[in-house]
Order: structure tokens, then C-alpha cells, then sequence
């Protein structure tokens, strides 16, 4: 009830043609810029204002250090789990090289070898052996159908 009060009184408002016309666009008058204003005279000088410091860069340059020659060798042999893999690696300080062996779970076997530096990043070369197995699947038996009971 009270939505169409205010429809009837919006319409009754725009056809009685009562309302004003917007004031101008630039008022002759503008209030205080909350920010310096620059005067357009003719042979004025602009308003100076002092620049707004700026905090150093939290940030540091990248800076590298030469990497350490290291060598490291591991490998697991679990036949309760299937699991088996193997991993060595070593280091000149400045290219990384290895590869590693992962048992698949179809049988095969994935042997990797790999090169990594700063300049042509990780370059792997795999390789599978073996064939993979896959086990047969079983015909479909239905589910036994038992009778439903009812609830009365």
C-alpha cells in the first residue's frame, strides 16, 4: 500500500512539470581543493609543493652464491608395497646431474636422467622398460536380488 502511495506521488510529482532545473555545472564559486591548486594567470608561478618521500625498496637486489659439489645416492626395495626406487645425484656447484628409477604400478619401469643449471633450467630424458600388464577383467555378475520389505 505504501509503494503505490509513493508511485502515485513520484507521478503526480514529474507531471506537474513543479520540479527545478539543476543548477549550473561549474558554480562560479569553488570550494577549497583538498590538494594545492595551481593559479592560470598570466605570468603566474605555479604553487610549489614539497614531493612526497618515498620509502626505500623493501627488497635487495638477487645476489647468487656458487653452489657447493655435493653427491648423494638412496634407493628403496619394499615387496610388501611394491615400492621401488632409486635416486643419485651429484653436483659441480654449478650443474646438477642425475637421474632416478621408479617401479610403475603396470610393471614397467621409468628410468630418468637429468641436467639442471641456471641457464637451460631442467632437461630430462625418460625412458620406459618393460611392458605394461594390465589385469584381465571379470565378467559382470549381477548382484543378488533380495525381496524388499515393506515398512507396514
Amino acid at each position: 500500500m505504501l509503494s503505490k502511495v509513493f508511485l502515485l506521488t513520484l507521478v503526480a510529482f514529474v507531471a506537474s512539470n513543479e520540479y527545478q532545473k539543476p543548477a549550473a555545472a561549474y558554480p562560479a564559486q569553488v570550494a577549497a581543493a583538498p590538494y594545492p591548486v595551481q593559479a592560470y594567470k598570466q605570468n603566474a608561478q605555479p604553487v610549489q609543493t614539497a614531493a612526497a618521500p618515498y620509502p626505500a625498496p623493501s627488497y635487495k637486489p638477487a645476489t647468487y652464491e656458487p653452489g657447493m659439489p655435493y653427491n648423494f645416492e638412496y634407493a628403496v626395495r619394499d615387496d610388501y608395497s611394491y615400492n621401488n626406487y632409486a635416486q643419485k645425484e651429484s653436483s659441480d656447484g654449478n650443474i646438477v646431474s642425475g637421474s632416478y628409477i621408479v617401479a610403475l604400478p603396470d610393471g614397467r619401469t621409468q628410468i630418468v636422467n637429468y641436467k639442471a643449471d641456471h641457464y637451460n633450467g631442467f632437461v630430462a630424458d625418460v625412458k620406459y622398460e618393460g611392458q605394461a600388464k594390465y589385469p584381465q577383467p571379470r565378467p559382470y555378475a549381477a548382484p543378488p536380488s533380495y525381496p524388499s520389505k515393506q515398512p507396514y
